[in-house]
């Protein structure tokens, strides 16, 4: 299903993608060395009732996870890079953590990912796995607007994610997202341009770009959900909700405050 949303859910949409991106920054804030994984999911817990939403996680059962998740946030660290379930895990100094986080309010869904350094240590390896993340994503964003084609914007994440020198995964990408948190069109990270879906004002997409230091393959934790490099490397993901606009492409998921 693909949804066209109106000026009202548009602006429902709006609200609810400042709300991801507001928790995702206090959770940013708060994560420190020793904060345990579990209260990071009690705190989204917290925030997102507090604020009247809905969790888009803790029901969620599709076919590819070991469901219901269970859980309000996915945390994944270090070699973990998608579907991270949260469990009694401490985070240490120099763990690159990703936080990912989709809420439901006024009956429309927004979705974003963030990854970051803890405490004091900087790896290189892991700054530069960010970096490429978000430019990836800025980049896929720059090439979306009315009339432009899902390809376009795959090849332009691809095309960043490529030629720093990393292998692409197409298991998993971006989506669209509107009453729901997973809709088609689905939006890889790597392809041809100008092929695909063609983009309407009102359609909402969560571009999300992710890479792993030395490998394209996953392997699925035990618990049935943690998505991590098969070699054991670092990772990274970077994800925005975006709208289509009339003449562009507009960030929904970005913080209220800097």
């Amino acid at each position: 299903m693909i949804e066209i949303l109106n000026s009202t859910l548009l602006a429902r949409a709006k609200d609810t993608g400042a709300l991801v991106a507001d928790i995702l920054q206090t959770l940013r804030a708060r994560s420190a060395v020793g904060t345990n994984l579990l209260d990071i999911d009690r705190w989204t817990k917290e925030m997102i009732l507090e604020a009247g939403a809905q969790s888009c996680y803790v029901d969620y059962a599709p076919s590819f996870g070991r469901g219901p998740f269970g859980h309000y946030v996915c945390t994944a660290v270090n070699d973990a890079v998608l579907h991270g379930l949260p469990h009694d895990y401490k985070l240490a100094d120099g763990d690159l953590l990703t936080l990912d986080l989709a809420v439901s309010r006024g009956g429309v869904a927004a979705d974003s990912a963030i990854s970051f350094i803890v405490g004091e240590a900087r790896p290189a390896q892991s700054v530069a796995l960010i970096e490429v993340t978000e430019r990836a994503l800025a980049a896929g964003i720059a090439a979306a607007g009315p009339g432009a084609r899902i390809g376009d914007l795959s090849h332009a994440i691809g095309t960043v994610l490529g030629e720093a020198g990393y292998k692409i995964n197409t298991e998993f990408g971006g989506h669209g997202i509107g009453s729901t948190m997973h809709q088609d069109p689905h939006v890889a990270n790597t392809g041809r341009p100008g092929r695909g879906y063609t983009l309407r004002p009102g359609l909402l997409l969560a571009l999300e770009p992710w890479v792993m230091e030395d490998t394209a393959q996953l392997v699925t934790d035990a618990d049935g959900w943690t998505l991590r490099s098969v070699t054991g490397c670092r990772t990274a993901h970077s994800e925005h909700t975006i709208a289509i606009t009339d003449d562009g492409a507009e960030i929904l998921t970005l913080p209220t405050q800097a």
